[in-house]
């Protein structure tokens, strides 16, 4: 439980949430709204929860007074929602970088979507947020695969850290011919 350990899985929802997303440039508008069988009705939907849940939760770190939860309210379009969610992304990334690891323990009070209040220790929100969005990215290959979308690539943890290995060695390998 140390402050690399959360960047490292920061990192890793970096990179697969910008693989959802570049998928979400590749459908339809149909597709995007299009019903599917999951947890929510669409992958708009999901996509909505998704990036709701990680900025929400930036905001509750950051004690924002009357956070909103992006699900309730969002009537933007893919772009809009993909831009929000790509700055979520690199926020969660940021907040971590500055977060201070002696205040890993300290208890985040937060608002459940549906009312009333929790709280938990930082670093267990903090795992929570990033189980949540590798739960549902799961969903969402699944439902882009209902709707006819099947030009995905694994997002699985195991697969980041061989594509972060391969770039290592690449680079150290280009250094060495310089």
């Amino acid at each position: 439980m140390n402050k690399r350990y959360f960047l490292a899985l920061a990192d890793y929802n970096l990179w697969a949430n910008s693989i959802a997303i570049e998928w979400l440039h590749q459908i339809s508008d149909e597709q995007w709204e299009q019903t599917t069988i999951s947890s929510f009705s669409s992958i708009r939907q999901t996509a909505i929860h998704i990036a709701s849940a990680e900025k929400i939760w930036i905001d509750f770190w950051n004690n924002v007074p009357d956070p909103v939860f992006l699900s309730r309210e969002f009537k933007g379009t893919k772009n809009d929602l993909t831009e929000i969610w790509k700055t979520a992304s690199a926020g969660l990334k940021d907040f971590i970088e500055k977060y201070p690891e002696e205040d890993y323990l300290k208890p985040v009070m937060f608002k459940w979507p549906r009312g009333g209040e929790g709280r938990m220790e930082f670093v267990q929100t903090l795992s929570h947020v990033i189980n949540h969005s590798t739960y549902h990215r799961g969903q969402l290959v699944n439902m882009l695969r209902q709707v006819g979308f099947t030009q995905l690539s694994s997002t699985d943890q195991a697969t980041y850290y061989r594509v972060i290995a391969q770039r290592e060695q690449e680079h150290n390998s280009l250094k060495m011919l310089q």
